[in-house]
């Protein structure tokens, strides 16, 4: 447990006191109940609204990740995104579309002339960022000291076949989406994706996010943990597909040891799930997308992202999806809240990022204590909580 003295929260004056405490009131249980800490975010046009930060950065019984120090998590403390990473991935694309740079519709051969082989030629561009290209594991899996040479994984993928025709069958491409997506803007721009968030996002917008952390802000980290009962793919019951869920994940969430604490990993440009941030950073990028005043890209172009490329039951993980270019949308599960539209994307063990563009907001959960979907309730009461207010 956590004590409650740990929790600092602020409210920008277009919040009344009653709905701040009340959303303060939801905060404070979660992290009461938790073992670890969380920050609660939420900027509109750029500007905070509302800012929750409570517990720790790490447990005091847990060992801590090298170079970082337990500490009361606040404004400044910076956690690992997972697949929360993605949805920046997501905004490069469609800053990159709106520089011409990249279409949707465009086949992946046309960048990325590899990619044609074992029947890919026709693979679009809309087809990776939508999860239906079917590369869910490179064949043959990377050895593990390859694991974080994106050239090396990319190549491996593109000489691939699909499991099944492309555009055909949805399923989250979980850590495969890094290394497919990392070729194609590099393919087109010249530049890794760590390069893309300093140049596009974190320095022209003022945003504490990393896909490659410096040594010098290793101190600002959180640990990350699992709590006891942490499982993935919580829908799933097919021991086959499990199969397929194990080899998909390899050491990453299924490892004795959790690889996201690791300094390579801090260091590593894993665009599926190595990106680290703060929620302020993510809750004011997704608002700084849907601002009606200057955004990230025009609307024609959000409208274009964030329309249904992709929807369904997983073929794999049986759990609904729908996705945008990159972007998970509303889907029935109610994963961005009791609001629509909605959409953004979430990370493994709880982390939730997105925006309600009829609202103008961003959001950010961020957390280091992982815990299952099916048990999880942080997001869900957070956003239920916010969505009686706007």
């Amino acid at each position: 447990m956590t004590s409650a003295s740990t929790i600092t929260a602020s409210a920008g004056p277009d919040l009344s006191e009653e709905d701040f405490a009340r959303i303060r009131s939801v905060f404070a249980e979660h992290v009461q109940a938790g073992a670890g800490g969380m920050a609660f975010c939420v900027y509109r046009e750029g500007r905070p609204l509302l800012q929750c930060y409570g517990g720790m950065s790490a447990p005091e019984d847990l060992e801590q990740a090298e170079g970082t120090a337990a500490q009361e998590w606040d404004q400044a403390t910076l956690a690992v995104l997972f697949s929360g990473t993605k949805g920046i991935m997501a905004v490069i694309a469609a800053i990159l579309m709106e520089r011409g740079l990249l279409d949707p519709q465009a086949p992946v051969c046309s960048y990325w002339s590899e990619f044609a082989a074992a029947g890919k030629e026709r693979v679009t561009v809309a087809q990776v960022l939508s999860h239906t290209v079917g590369l869910v594991y490179p064949d043959p899996a990377p050895a593990p000291e390859n694991r974080y040479d994106n050239r090396l994984v990319a190549q491996i993928l593109a000489a691939q076949e699909p499991l099944w025709e492309p555009g055909t069958l949805v399923a989250y491409h979980a850590i495969t989406y890094g290394y497919l997506v990392t070729e194609l803007f590099f393919r087109v721009t010249g530049k890794q994706p760590g390069e893309l968030v300093q140049e596009l996002l974190a320095e022209p917008y003022g945003l504490d996010l990393f896909l490659g952390l410096p040594e010098a802000e290793d101190h600002r980290l959180a640990t990350i943990f699992r709590a006891q009962n942490y499982a993935i793919s919580t829908f799933l019951t097919d021991p086959e597909r499990r199969k397929i869920v194990e080899r998909m994940y390899g050491d990453t969430l299924l490892a004795g040891e959790d690889p996201f604490n690791s300094v390579p990993l801090r260091r590593a440009q894993m665009a599926a799930g190595g990106g680290i941030g703060s929620a302020d950073a993510m809750a004011k990028l997704y608002s700084l997308l849907v601002s009606p005043d200057e955004p990230i890209v025009s609307a024609d172009t959000l409208q274009l992202s964030t329309t249904t490329f992709s929807e369904g039951v997983d073929a794999i993980n049986d759990r609904p999806l729908r996705f945008g270019l990159g972007f998970e949308l509303a889907d029935p599960l109610g994963t961005y809240g009791p609001v629509a539209p909605a959409f953004g994307h979430s990370g493994a063990g709880g982390g939730l990022h997105g925006a309600w563009p009829g609202k103008n907001l961003g959001f950010s959960l961020l957390i280091n204590e992982m815990q299952s979907e099916d048990r999880d309730r942080r997001a869900k009461d957070l956003l239920a909580a916010l969505a009686r207010i706007f």
